[in-house]
């Protein structure tokens, strides 16, 4: 069993940027694919990016070139930088993980999820 705890949200202008982190409970932190999702009200929920357990990572074309996920396995930790935020980033950001080591890109392919942290991105 994973507990994973998001924080890092907030509210920010147009072009900020924002850390969130992710971090899980356990000792076997590494061997997990991980990934970062969101839902903006209104929209289903959609894939951000993913880090495998080697740390190969796959990013949603939306986001390339402005976020980066990473993990620090020493610290049970995932994050995802975000720069150059936009309105449309606004959602809640949910991190999740896997139970396997190579990288996940659907929801389904996630065993456990956080409980969220709200990005709010003003014009």
């Amino acid at each position: 069993q994973v507990q994973l705890v998001e924080s890092g949200g907030g509210l920010v202008q147009a072009g900020d940027s924002l850390r969130l982190s992710c971090a899980a409970s356990g000792r076997t932190f590494s061997i997990y694919a991980m990934g970062w999702f969101r839902q903006a009200p209104g929209k289903e929920r959609e894939f951000v990016a993913a880090i495998s357990s080697s740390g190969y990572t796959h990013y949603r074309d939306s986001v390339k070139g402005r976020f980066t996920i990473s993990r620090d396995n020493a610290k049970n930790t995932m994050y995802l930088q975000t720069n150059s935020l936009k309105p449309e980033d606004t959602a809640v950001y949910y991190c999740a993980a896997a139970n396997r080591g190579w990288v996940a890109l659907s929801a389904s392919d996630f065993n456990y999820w956080g409980q969220g942290t709200q990005v709010t991105v003003s014009s």
